[in-house]
């Protein structure tokens, strides 16, 4: 009986792990994993989460972008991206679409910003200029 209890303990234990997901982001008291700055902008923070769940946040998109050059991509299972338009509100980095215009700053001083909604990038771009990228394009910029 006592053999059964231990595992079944174990197994219980075991399931929180097995949820890979982001991790809520701390404004104003995390800080980013690539520049070491206070991540506090709510609209263009990032992070990722490693197949083994281990999550890295940056207080920008380009911090991301920048460290994931020093990282084996098969190693990260999840990106995550702040909405622009609903700032604090992480989404899958994979399906959105940036936008980098000079009239709107981000952190790290490289204009990139990220939505959920490729026709809001798309207005927004149109108020702004700049030139729009999806996920795949993001990563050749800077592989640069």
């Amino acid at each position: 009986m006592n053999t059964r209890l231990y595992v079944f303990c174990f197994f219980i234990m075991g399931l929180p792990s097995c949820n890979l997901g982001p991790e809520t982001i701390n404004y104003g008291s995390d800080g980013c994993h690539f520049c070491s700055m206070t991540i506090v902008d709510r609209q263009h923070a990032a992070q990722f989460v490693t197949q083994k769940g281990k999550v890295f946040k940056f207080d920008a998109t380009e911090c991301l972008m920048n460290d994931l050059k020093e990282v084996d991509n098969a190693t990260v299972a999840l990106f995550f991206v702040n909405d622009y338009e609903a700032p604090g509100e992480l989404i899958d980095a994979t399906k959105a679409t940036y936008l980098v215009s000079q009239n709107i700053p981000s952190p790290m001083g490289e204009y990139l910003t990220a939505f959920k909604n490729r026709e809001v990038a798309e207005r927004i771009q149109a108020a702004n200029q700049g030139t729009l990228f999806d996920w795949t394009e993001l990563q050749e910029r800077f592989k640069k």
